[in-house]
């Protein structure tokens, strides 16, 4: 393992220090890369609010894990309408109102229903939700919007028409997407109004997710999208904190019903077993598993951030200090051999998400 000596941030462009006076000096240990063909670079590890600031965290829970984000480096924050129905929004649009708004990138997204009546892409539910998204995050624009999922009932040409309206109107700043499949990013990118396009891609990536290796990351390099992948330590799984045969940990988010949805598909005897094959990998290259699953899917050129969770300021910390390693070839062949076929590979479609494609 060393620390990269590789500088992703354009020459003059730095990590602000400053902030109002509410807040402390930001810190700089986590690097910058480029996201997509935009003109923004993003911190290569970012902090979401998936399960965590929706509701299975208290508020100052929040506000600690952002600050420590801050101080860490950290610049760049993900999050959703969806998440606790505008819950996780509204924290972050209480807690960043004491930061200035050019010293951090934000990124939101929509797709999934808000209401029995209020989901989906159409040109209403886009021009509804930026504007609720906006308000709840005490803002006038984001820098991403993204569509959480792909609307195979929603003409394309609509919807893409309705995205570039906001980003024309100043609501965002760039346009992305999560956990489209190949066919649907090609026909996004073609029904793109000339003047905006798609700079960034969201899928789920770890060493347990192998997906997007299929076709994914092909697709987007080809067209210059960025890659910011959900779930890189598979929801804590890659941690090691889980033991097979053992009870989870009590504080752990496998022991939350607020939180624990996803996780338990993820806790059989089998992966758990492969994944504690990878804690005298990590210890031998002298790295914690959470830097040792940081890196892994950090190596990936076709990335431009690592999206984490984090319930605990010292958390947030422990992600960050994955930032700039890179793994030896025989630290990533012994990783290969210790997980076997257990990591999901192939093109597969996402939670949520359904095939297919609606033209005018």
């Amino acid at each position: 393992m060393r620390r990269s000596g590789l500088d992703f941030r354009p020459l003059g462009v730095l990590i602000s220090a400053r902030a109002v006076p509410t807040t402390p000096a930001y810190g700089d240990g986590v690097r910058l890369r480029q996201l997509g063909t935009s003109d923004l670079q993003v911190s290569e590890i970012s902090l979401g609010s998936w399960l965590t600031y929706s509701g299975g965290v208290e508020a100052d829970a929040t506000a600690a894990c952002t600050r420590a984000a801050f101080d860490a480096g950290i610049t760049f924050f993900d999050t959703a309408n969806v998440y606790g129905r505008g819950a996780a929004e509204e924290a972050w649009g209480r807690i960043l109102a004491d930061y200035r708004r050019e010293d951090y990138v934000l990124a939101t997204k929509v797709y999934f229903p808000m209401s029995d009546t209020d989901r989906g892409l159409s040109p209403t539910q886009v021009a509804k939700q930026i504007d609720a998204s906006l308000a709840r995050l005490r803002t006038d624009h984001v820098d991403l919007y993204q569509c959480h999922r792909f609307d195979a009932q929603t003409p394309i040409e609509d919807t893409m028409e309705a995205l570039a309206e906001v980003v024309r109107a100043g609501k965002a700043r760039y346009l992305g997407f999560s956990e489209w499949t190949p066919d649907q990013i090609r026909a996004g990118l073609e029904a793109c109004p000339d003047d905006v396009t798609l700079v960034s891609s969201q899928p789920q990536y770890s060493m347990l997710w192998r997906a997007p290796e299929a076709e994914v990351f092909g697709v987007t390099a080809e067209h210059g999208i960025s890659n910011i992948v959900w779930s890189p330590m598979a929801e804590g799984v890659l941690t090691g904190k889980y033991r097979p045969g053992e009870p989870v940990p009590v504080d752990s988010r496998a022991a939350s019903d607020e939180m624990n949805g996803f996780i338990k598909q993820k806790l059989t005897d089998r992966t758990l077993e492969a994944v504690q094959r990878l804690v005298p990998i990590a210890e031998g290259a002298g790295l914690s598993m959470p830097e040792m699953a940081l890196a892994w899917v950090l190596r990936r050129p076709e990335l431009a951030s690592a999206i984490v969770g984090a319930s605990r300021p010292e958390q947030v910390h422990a992600n960050a200090a994955a930032a700039g390693i890179e793994l030896s070839a025989d630290t990533l062949t012994a990783i290969d051999d210790a997980l076997g076929d257990v990591p999901v590979t192939g093109q597969q479609l996402a939670p949520g998400a359904s095939a297919g494609i609606t033209h005018r």
